[in-house]
Protein backbone atom coordinates (compact mmCIF):
# COMPACT_ATOMS: atom_id res chain seq x y z
CA UNK A 1 0.00 0.00 0.00
CA UNK A 2 1.34 3.40 -0.93
CA UNK A 3 2.23 5.75 1.91
CA UNK A 4 1.42 9.40 1.33
CA UNK A 5 3.02 12.22 3.29
CA UNK A 6 0.31 14.72 4.29
CA UNK A 7 0.55 18.18 2.74
CA UNK A 8 0.01 21.03 5.25
CA UNK A 9 -2.96 23.19 4.26
CA UNK A 10 -5.28 25.82 5.68
CA UNK A 11 -8.78 26.99 4.93
CA UNK A 12 -10.89 29.95 6.00
CA UNK A 13 -14.55 29.76 6.97
CA UNK A 14 -15.59 33.34 6.36
CA UNK A 15 -18.82 34.56 8.00
CA UNK A 16 -21.08 37.30 6.67
CA UNK A 17 -23.79 38.52 9.04
CA UNK A 18 -26.89 40.48 8.08
CA UNK A 19 -29.70 41.74 10.28
CA UNK A 20 -32.62 39.36 10.57
CA UNK A 21 -30.94 36.49 8.71
CA UNK A 22 -28.83 33.48 9.50
CA UNK A 23 -25.10 33.98 9.01
CA UNK A 24 -23.72 33.04 5.62
CA UNK A 25 -20.39 31.46 4.73
CA UNK A 26 -18.39 31.95 1.57
CA UNK A 27 -18.18 28.90 -0.70
CA UNK A 28 -16.13 28.40 -3.84
CA UNK A 29 -16.64 25.80 -6.53
CA UNK A 30 -13.51 23.99 -7.60
CA UNK A 31 -12.78 23.64 -11.30
CA UNK A 32 -13.71 20.17 -12.52
CA UNK A 33 -10.18 19.64 -13.84
CA UNK A 34 -8.62 19.94 -10.37
CA UNK A 35 -7.16 16.69 -9.06
CA UNK A 36 -8.38 17.32 -5.51
CA UNK A 37 -12.13 17.90 -5.02
CA UNK A 38 -12.69 18.75 -8.69
CA UNK A 39 -16.15 20.24 -9.16
CA UNK A 40 -16.89 20.30 -5.42
CA UNK A 41 -17.82 23.20 -3.16
CA UNK A 42 -15.19 24.07 -0.56
CA UNK A 43 -14.14 26.95 1.66
CA UNK A 44 -11.33 29.20 0.37
CA UNK A 45 -7.95 27.70 1.15
CA UNK A 46 -4.99 25.71 -0.03
CA UNK A 47 -1.59 24.36 0.86
CA UNK A 48 0.83 26.04 3.25
CA UNK A 49 3.80 27.03 1.11
CA UNK A 50 7.45 27.58 2.11
CA UNK A 51 6.96 31.35 2.10
CA UNK A 52 4.18 31.03 4.67
CA UNK A 53 6.45 29.00 6.94
CA UNK A 54 9.31 31.47 6.54
CA UNK A 55 7.03 34.40 7.39
CA UNK A 56 5.68 32.47 10.38
CA UNK A 57 9.18 32.18 11.81
CA UNK A 58 9.58 35.96 11.51
CA UNK A 59 6.24 36.68 13.20
CA UNK A 60 6.63 34.17 16.02
CA UNK A 61 4.05 32.13 17.83
CA UNK A 62 3.44 28.41 17.41
CA UNK A 63 4.97 27.76 13.96
CA UNK A 64 2.34 25.40 12.55
CA UNK A 65 -0.58 27.55 13.67
CA UNK A 66 1.04 30.82 12.57
CA UNK A 67 1.88 29.38 9.14
CA UNK A 68 -1.68 28.08 8.87
CA UNK A 69 -3.18 31.48 9.61
CA UNK A 70 -0.86 33.12 7.07
CA UNK A 71 -1.76 30.55 4.42
CA UNK A 72 -5.49 30.95 5.07
CA UNK A 73 -5.22 34.73 4.66
CA UNK A 74 -3.04 34.45 1.55
CA UNK A 75 -5.20 31.83 -0.13
CA UNK A 76 -8.35 33.84 0.55
CA UNK A 77 -6.72 36.88 -1.02
CA UNK A 78 -5.57 34.86 -4.04
CA UNK A 79 -8.79 32.91 -4.59
CA UNK A 80 -11.53 35.43 -3.85
CA UNK A 81 -9.79 38.80 -3.52
CA UNK A 82 -10.83 39.48 0.08
CA UNK A 83 -8.31 41.22 2.39
CA UNK A 84 -8.83 39.38 5.67
CA UNK A 85 -6.38 40.27 8.43
CA UNK A 86 -4.55 42.94 6.41
CA UNK A 87 -3.73 46.17 8.27
CA UNK A 88 -4.33 48.76 6.99
CA UNK A 89 -6.99 47.36 4.70
CA UNK A 90 -5.90 48.09 1.11
CA UNK A 91 -7.99 50.14 -1.31
CA UNK A 92 -9.25 48.58 -4.54
CA UNK A 93 -6.17 49.45 -6.59
CA UNK A 94 -3.74 48.22 -3.94
CA UNK A 95 -5.78 45.06 -3.46
CA UNK A 96 -5.60 44.30 -7.17
CA UNK A 97 -1.82 44.78 -7.15
CA UNK A 98 -1.43 42.49 -4.14
CA UNK A 99 -3.49 39.77 -5.76
CA UNK A 100 -1.67 40.08 -9.08
CA UNK A 101 1.70 39.81 -7.35
CA UNK A 102 0.63 36.65 -5.54
CA UNK A 103 -0.64 35.15 -8.78
CA UNK A 104 2.78 35.96 -10.30
CA UNK A 105 4.47 33.93 -7.58
CA UNK A 106 5.86 36.74 -5.42
CA UNK A 107 6.33 35.66 -1.80
CA UNK A 108 3.56 36.86 0.51
CA UNK A 109 5.99 38.52 2.91
CA UNK A 110 7.54 40.54 0.09
CA UNK A 111 4.10 41.50 -1.21
CA UNK A 112 3.09 42.80 2.21
CA UNK A 113 6.36 44.67 2.77
CA UNK A 114 6.13 46.45 -0.58
CA UNK A 115 2.62 47.65 0.27
CA UNK A 116 3.39 48.65 3.86
CA UNK A 117 0.83 46.16 5.19
CA UNK A 118 1.06 43.95 8.25
CA UNK A 119 -0.95 40.90 9.27
CA UNK A 120 -3.36 40.77 12.20
CA UNK A 121 -3.50 37.03 12.78
CA UNK A 122 -5.73 37.47 15.84
CA UNK A 123 -8.70 38.00 13.51
CA UNK A 124 -8.65 34.25 12.76
CA UNK A 125 -9.95 31.72 15.28
CA UNK A 126 -8.89 28.05 15.10
CA UNK A 127 -11.91 25.82 14.46
CA UNK A 128 -10.77 22.35 13.42
CA UNK A 129 -8.00 20.23 11.97
CA UNK A 130 -8.67 17.45 9.48
CA UNK A 131 -6.15 14.78 8.52
CA UNK A 132 -7.66 12.01 6.39
CA UNK A 133 -5.70 8.80 5.93
CA UNK A 134 -6.98 7.39 2.64
CA UNK A 135 -4.70 5.13 0.62
CA UNK A 136 -3.79 6.06 -2.96
CA UNK A 137 -5.10 9.60 -2.57
CA UNK A 138 -3.58 13.03 -2.04
CA UNK A 139 -3.74 13.76 1.68
CA UNK A 140 -3.98 17.21 3.23
CA UNK A 141 -3.43 18.07 6.89
CA UNK A 142 -5.81 21.01 6.95
CA UNK A 143 -6.27 23.67 9.61
CA UNK A 144 -9.70 25.34 9.58
CA UNK A 145 -10.07 28.92 10.81
CA UNK A 146 -13.07 31.19 11.39
CA UNK A 147 -13.13 34.88 10.49
CA UNK A 148 -15.74 37.60 10.20
CA UNK A 149 -16.14 39.53 6.94
CA UNK A 150 -15.10 43.16 7.60
CA UNK A 151 -17.88 45.70 7.20
CA UNK A 152 -15.91 47.56 4.51
CA UNK A 153 -14.83 44.48 2.57
CA UNK A 154 -15.11 44.60 -1.23
CA UNK A 155 -17.15 42.10 -3.18
CA UNK A 156 -15.36 38.78 -3.57
CA UNK A 157 -14.10 37.90 -7.05
CA UNK A 158 -13.46 34.35 -8.22
CA UNK A 159 -9.98 33.67 -9.62
CA UNK A 160 -11.42 31.67 -12.57
CA UNK A 161 -8.50 29.23 -12.50
CA UNK A 162 -8.65 26.75 -9.63
CA UNK A 163 -12.15 27.97 -8.77
CA UNK A 164 -14.96 28.81 -11.18
CA UNK A 165 -17.74 30.13 -8.94
CA UNK A 166 -18.27 31.66 -5.54
CA UNK A 167 -21.32 32.58 -3.49
CA UNK A 168 -22.56 33.37 0.01
CA UNK A 169 -25.00 30.94 1.57
CA UNK A 170 -26.20 29.67 4.89
CA UNK A 171 -24.54 26.38 5.77
CA UNK A 172 -27.87 24.60 5.81
CA UNK A 173 -28.76 25.80 2.32
CA UNK A 174 -25.53 24.30 0.96
CA UNK A 175 -26.35 21.00 2.67
CA UNK A 176 -29.86 21.07 1.22
CA UNK A 177 -28.51 21.67 -2.28
CA UNK A 178 -26.06 18.81 -1.88
CA UNK A 179 -28.82 16.47 -0.66
CA UNK A 180 -30.90 17.46 -3.69
CA UNK A 181 -28.01 16.60 -6.00
CA UNK A 182 -27.47 20.16 -7.19
CA UNK A 183 -23.92 20.50 -5.84
CA UNK A 184 -21.11 18.24 -4.62
CA UNK A 185 -19.46 18.45 -1.21
CA UNK A 186 -16.74 16.15 0.08
CA UNK A 187 -16.91 14.41 3.45
CA UNK A 188 -14.94 16.98 5.55
CA UNK A 189 -16.87 19.89 4.03
CA UNK A 190 -20.19 18.20 4.80
CA UNK A 191 -19.26 17.52 8.41
CA UNK A 192 -18.10 21.11 8.91
CA UNK A 193 -21.21 22.56 7.24
CA UNK A 194 -23.37 20.46 9.57
CA UNK A 195 -21.50 21.92 12.52
CA UNK A 196 -21.70 25.46 11.14
CA UNK A 197 -25.43 25.12 10.46
CA UNK A 198 -26.10 25.10 14.22
CA UNK A 199 -24.73 28.61 14.73
CA UNK A 200 -27.00 31.65 14.71
CA UNK A 201 -24.12 34.15 14.77
CA UNK A 202 -20.38 34.45 14.35
CA UNK A 203 -20.01 34.84 18.12
CA UNK A 204 -21.90 31.57 18.55
CA UNK A 205 -19.35 29.86 16.31
CA UNK A 206 -16.45 31.36 18.27
CA UNK A 207 -17.92 30.14 21.56
CA UNK A 208 -18.38 26.65 20.12
CA UNK A 209 -14.79 26.57 18.91
CA UNK A 210 -13.60 27.45 22.42
CA UNK A 211 -15.62 24.59 23.92
CA UNK A 212 -14.04 21.84 21.83
CA UNK A 213 -10.46 20.63 21.55
CA UNK A 214 -8.70 20.88 18.24
CA UNK A 215 -6.95 17.68 17.32
CA UNK A 216 -6.59 15.96 13.96
CA UNK A 217 -9.83 14.43 12.69
CA UNK A 218 -8.86 11.23 10.91
CA UNK A 219 -11.98 9.41 9.65
CA UNK A 220 -12.05 5.63 9.88
CA UNK A 221 -14.26 2.91 8.43
CA UNK A 222 -16.42 0.97 10.90
CA UNK A 223 -19.07 -1.68 10.34
CA UNK A 224 -22.31 -0.53 11.98
CA UNK A 225 -25.84 -1.87 11.62
CA UNK A 226 -24.84 -4.19 8.82
CA UNK A 227 -23.02 -1.64 6.68
CA UNK A 228 -19.68 0.16 6.51
CA UNK A 229 -19.69 3.75 7.76
CA UNK A 230 -17.06 6.48 7.58
CA UNK A 231 -16.76 7.76 11.15
CA UNK A 232 -15.19 10.62 13.10
CA UNK A 233 -14.80 11.22 16.87
CA UNK A 234 -17.91 12.26 18.79
CA UNK A 235 -16.29 14.80 21.15
CA UNK A 236 -15.16 17.49 18.70
CA UNK A 237 -18.41 19.38 18.19
CA UNK A 238 -19.77 17.63 15.11
CA UNK A 239 -23.49 16.74 15.23
CA UNK A 240 -23.10 13.94 12.66
CA UNK A 241 -20.21 11.56 13.25
CA UNK A 242 -20.90 8.69 10.83
CA UNK A 243 -22.07 8.37 7.24
CA UNK A 244 -22.68 5.33 5.08
CA UNK A 245 -19.49 4.67 3.16
CA UNK A 246 -21.46 4.18 -0.04
CA UNK A 247 -22.78 7.76 0.15
CA UNK A 248 -19.56 9.58 0.98
CA UNK A 249 -17.65 11.82 -1.41
CA UNK A 250 -14.03 11.68 -0.32
CA UNK A 251 -12.29 14.03 -2.75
Amino acid sequence: MAVHTPTPAATLVLFRERAGALPEVLMVERAKAMVFAGGALVFPGGRVDPGDRALALELGGEPIDTAGRIAAIRETLEEVGLPIGLVPSPDAASLARLRDALHDGVAFGAVLDSAGIRLDLSLLTPFARWLPAHAHMRIFDTLFYLARLPADAPLPQVDATENVRLFWSSAQAVLDDADAGHVTIIFPTRRNLERLARFVSFDDAIEDAARHPIRPVTPWIEHRDGADHLCIPDDLGYPVTAELLTSTVRG
